[in-house]
């Protein structure tokens, strides 16, 4: 049984919910607008600002499209009423970012830098300080897209387990291994 699909979605205030032919859901708030397609054979109802959907049948497809679909749509609700935000840090020597508009520019230790076209629908934002790591902050109301911009930078240079350089997300725990003098 799905115990995420069968909880319902609270629709806050300031944010609306329109659902067309073929399960079209628009979610429309103060941070921006969001829609995404439901599969067919889902059922989708409002009563009261409260978001429900159902399955048709207890079939595992039915089981695992029935929580997928409930946890999308939250995503949506919360990302145009809240928000989304996701902090890198860099870690390493000579490890620098800068930003122009929607441009962000890493030096990474690598023979040259790499430029980075951030999308429209995601701000960046970034910050050298000293005695801090440089820290790139992405936020968007669409929690997939910063997601995923997040992991491309990410994937740029990831950490390294024996010194733990590279970008890493604020927080995360690096698993970390000892070196070749650790064997003595």
């Amino acid at each position: 049984m799905s115990r995420i699909g069968l909880s319902p979605i609270e629709v806050t205030s300031g944010v609306s919910i329109d659902i067309s032919q073929g399960n079209l859901v628009t979610v429309k708030g103060p941070k921006g607008e969001l829609t995404q397609q439901v599969h067919p054979e889902m059922g989708i109802k409002i009563e009261d600002g409260v978001l429900t959907v159902s399955r048709p049948t207890e079939q595992k497809r039915h089981k695992s499209m029935h929580g997928l679909y409930r946890t999308l749509i939250h995503n949506m609700v919360v990302g145009v009423s809240e928000g989304y935000k996701k902090e890198l840090e860099l870690i390493g020597v000579g490890y620098r970012c800068s930003s122009t508009g929607n441009l962000l520019e890493l030096a990474l230790g690598y023979s040259h830098p790499i430029y980075f076209a951030i999308p429209a629908e995601v701000k960046l934002t970034t910050a050298m300080e000293k005695g801090q790591p440089p820290l790139i902050t992405l936020e968007s109301h669409d929690k997939q897209l910063i997601g995923q911009v997040a992991a491309k930078i990410r994937a740029f240079r990831k950490p390294e387990p024996y010194k733990g350089k590279g970008v890493k997300f604020k927080g995360e725990i690096l698993r970390r291994k000892a070196g070749k003098t650790a064997a003595k």
